[in-house]
């Protein structure tokens, strides 16, 4: 990757790496960060049980921090952006994994369904990286069918947030904000009984849970 860059996005990635990597700290560990719906999760991780984590694009700013030494699986886009992500989260015990849904995934697939067979957690963006937004492709749901793994929907909110322009109406929140973080149901996609229709009222279903999960986590503190 480094070899074929041009020197400014190599000066770009160094500065990210280092100034851009000590800001996002420092503005993570000035926040307070409340979280909701974790119960059923441990109790799939107390029993070993392999986890897909589904995030949408434009809710993706804490996860670096609020994942981290876990030893989880994120699958990264091999774009330009991608490699961003890896500098900031670099040194937080991630397991990275170049692949997205408009790049060959063979490989990426088969890492995938290995780290989940040993009872793994990974992390699929549906609508990355270049979106429609908030669409869920077909990706993690075909990838909890055939590795039986959990789905665990997730998002985060902030008592004062920006939301950006951008394709994925990515959040932003204001340092020394209190956030909240939520994990939805965990729920698994029948690897029998989802085929053409049914697999894409399955689809829209889970795309649906996960618009919801948005909705809760900006209305956490409406009444606080």
């Amino acid at each position: 990757m480094m070899g074929s860059m041009a020197l400014g996005q190599r000066v770009r990635l160094f500065l990210i790496g280092s100034i851009g990597k000590l800001v996002y700290r420092l503005w993570m560990w000035s926040t307070r960060i409340t979280v909701e719906g974790e119960e059923s999760y441990r109790r799939l991780r107390d029993q070993n049980k392999p986890v897909i984590f589904m995030i949408w694009h434009g809710r993706l700013f804490i996860t670096p921090f609020f994942f981290r030494n876990r030893g989880i699986m994120p699958m990264i886009s091999p774009s330009g952006d991608g490699e961003l992500l890896v500098k900031l989260a670099s040194g937080w015990g991630y397991k990275f994994l170049r692949g997205s849904g408009s790049h060959s995934m063979l490989k990426a697939w088969a890492t995938l369904r290995k780290e989940l067979a040993a009872g793994g957690e990974v992390v699929i963006v549906p609508d990355g990286p270049k979106g429609p937004g908030k669409q869920v492709k077909p990706g993690a749901l075909k990838l909890s069918q055939v590795s039986g793994a959990h789905i665990v929907p997730f998002s985060f909110s902030a008592a004062r947030r920006k939301i950006l322009g951008s394709w994925d109406g990515f959040l932003l929140p204001w340092p020394f904000q209190r956030l909240v973080a939520i994990y939805g149901e965990p729920f698994t996609v029948d690897p029998e009984g989802l085929k053409e229709e049914a697999f894409e009222q399955e689809r829209l279903r889970i795309e649906g849970l996960l618009r919801e999960l948005d909705a809760r986590a900006d209305q956490y503190f409406d009444g606080l």
